[in-house]
């Protein structure tokens, strides 16, 4: 017999699971962690999450490749995308792929819950009277040139015909809001 949890969140950063699970038992909940493909798999079989926490952007693999195998698995269970490398097409994707929500962080733990409330689409969302600014533009690149070389700093400097130093403190940054 498998066991309800209902938080599963799948994430490499360990020390980044285990304060976001903490906060969440505190508020009364059950959860569970994993922190790659396998483990995610192997905690899907031990217990039936109602709402899952996976990281786009896992170790050896895209979270994006797991939604389908999750979904398969436990087809009414909910998730929630939870990355720091954000772009619009991993957006559209995710959402393609069945999951719920996406959201950037830093998230708090509010948002994270009112994410997996969100399952209906919202035709009368604000839309931005002014385009993102320079700075965003340029933050989401960088994520983006970064994520295509795997996190890797020397490489995407180099892509980016950047000094490694100056793209470290431009990664130090947090995002630009607008």
């Amino acid at each position: 017999m498998t066991e309800h949890v209902d938080f599963l969140i799948i994430d490499d950063d360990i020390t980044f699971a285990r304060v976001l699970a903490r906060s969440l038992a505190k508020r009364g909940y059950q959860v569970a962690t994993a922190q790659d493909d396998d483990g995610a798999l192997q905690a899907c079989s031990a217990r039936t999450p109602a709402n899952i926490v996976l990281d786009l952007k896992l170790q050896q693999s895209s979270g994006l490749n797991l939604i389908a195998r999750l979904k398969h698995l436990l087809p009414t269970a909910r998730i929630v995308i939870l990355t720091g490398y954000s772009s619009i097409p991993t957006t559209v994707e995710a959402i393609k792929l069945g999951a719920t929500n996406y959201l950037c962080k830093p998230a708090s733990v509010d948002e994270i819950i009112d994410a997996f409330g969100h399952t209906q689409a919202n035709p009368g969302v604000d839309v931005p009277l002014q385009p993102p600014s320079v700075d965003r533009l340029e933050w989401e690149h960088i994520q983006r040139v970064l994520s295509d070389n795997e996190g890797n700093i020397s490489a995407t400097a180099r892509a980016l015909n950047m000094h490694r130093r100056t793209l470290q403190r431009k990664l130090q940054k947090r995002p630009v809001k607008n």
